[in-house]
């Protein structure tokens, strides 16, 4: 997948946010949105406020989870270091979701491996749509393949990708955000702001490595368009990731639906590269994080994949590879014993 969600802003955006700033007096109204405290989302008259309203719980839950990380990295290393923090998160979500992403990996690649039979009842119906249909749920029944299965963790990826935007957005920019959290942070009494209309003091300290996780990072830029490294990184990984899950070419497969669906599926994760200029660091730092992840719990159940040959490359340890969990259909039974005899 790509982080290629809305940017979510605390004021002045149609996007939904779990967290809003409190109602500005029109003195104040001159503020930024991180010079404002923040305070959770409330149900409004429209959609929009609704949604944002919905996702504050787990904004709360995200964000006191890096606070209290962020505390337990002090503890440890004698400062604070947000960027490991939100690594550190990353892994803690992504292993309590291991679940869901297994069942999503088995089922793709159960999927793959029946293909040639799934081809075999599409020929044998051509023409009757319904009976074609009716055929292939009784195979996926039989064999065990949910088609829907990747449902379930697409959308918990979106459920969390926003909150994670607003807690590194906002959260790490905010003078005070401390009506969002139990844990007492210490808070400036008052926001300090640069010429530039930015709050140089946040109480949570975005800044690690020499970085602030909590704006973009921009290696260079072309034509104007910033150019982020974590973006790139982030595109390769993702592409990795990709490439691991494609079924196997068939140069049998003469339809033309397939090649532009495994066209697609390359291309898409270049489209991060496109948001490294607005997206903050710290995102990108999620991002990479739980597409590492995936990338090593897919090894563990389909090993390489189809990730190579690359331009001809295909070394001796992807050869024969056997993965530590593999993946196993039912034997098939005979087609027309399964499926009837065609119409």
């Amino acid at each position: 997948g790509s982080p290629a969600a809305s940017p979510v802003a605390t004021v002045a955006s149609p996007a939904p946010s779990p967290v809003s700033s409190a109602s500005p007096s029109p003195s104040a109204s001159h503020l930024p949105p991180a010079a404002i405290p923040l305070r959770p989302a409330s149900p409004g008259a429209n959609p929009v406020d609704l949604l944002a309203w919905l996702f504050t719980p787990i904004f709360w839950l995200l964000f006191n989870a890096l606070v209290v990380i962020d505390l337990a990295i002090e503890a440890v290393l004698g400062q604070k270091n947000i960027a490991i923090a939100i690594v550190v998160l990353t892994i803690i979500i992504r292993a309590l979701l291991v679940p869901p992403f297994r069942h999503q990996i088995v089922s793709q690649r159960r999927m793959q491996l029946v293909m040639p039979e799934l081809r075999e009842i599409q020929r044998r119906y051509k023409g009757d749509r319904a009976k074609a249909l009716e055929a292939q749920q009784r195979f996926y029944r039989e064999r065990g393949i949910s088609p829907t299965s990747g449902c379930l963790p697409l959308l918990l990826q979106f459920m969390l990708l926003i909150p994670m935007y607003s807690v590194i957005s906002q959260g790490l920019t905010n003078f005070n955000p401390q009506a969002m959290t139990p844990i007492q942070l210490g808070c400036d009494p008052a926001p300090i702001i640069d010429a530039n209309g930015h709050v140089t003091n946040p109480c949570l300290n975005p800044v690690a490595f020499g970085i602030d996780w909590s704006r973009p990072e921009i290696l260079f830029s072309v034509a104007g368009f910033g150019v982020s490294g974590l973006a790139i990184i982030s595109a390769i990984l993702q592409l990795i990731q990709s490439r691991m899950t494609l079924p196997p070419a068939d140069p049998t497969n003469s339809d033309p639906n397939v090649r532009v669906q495994r066209q697609m599926i390359l291309f898409l994760p270049l489209i991060s590269i496109a948001y490294g200029g607005i997206l903050p660091a710290g995102l990108f730092i999620y991002w990479i994080t739980t597409t590492i992840f995936s990338i090593i719990q897919q090894y563990l159940i389909i090993g390489w994949g189809s990730m190579f040959p690359i331009l001809g490359w295909y070394p001796d340890f992807a050869r024969n590879h056997k993965p530590r969990f593999p993946v196993e259909v039912s034997a098939p039974l005979p087609l027309p014993d399964r499926a009837g005899s065609a119409a």
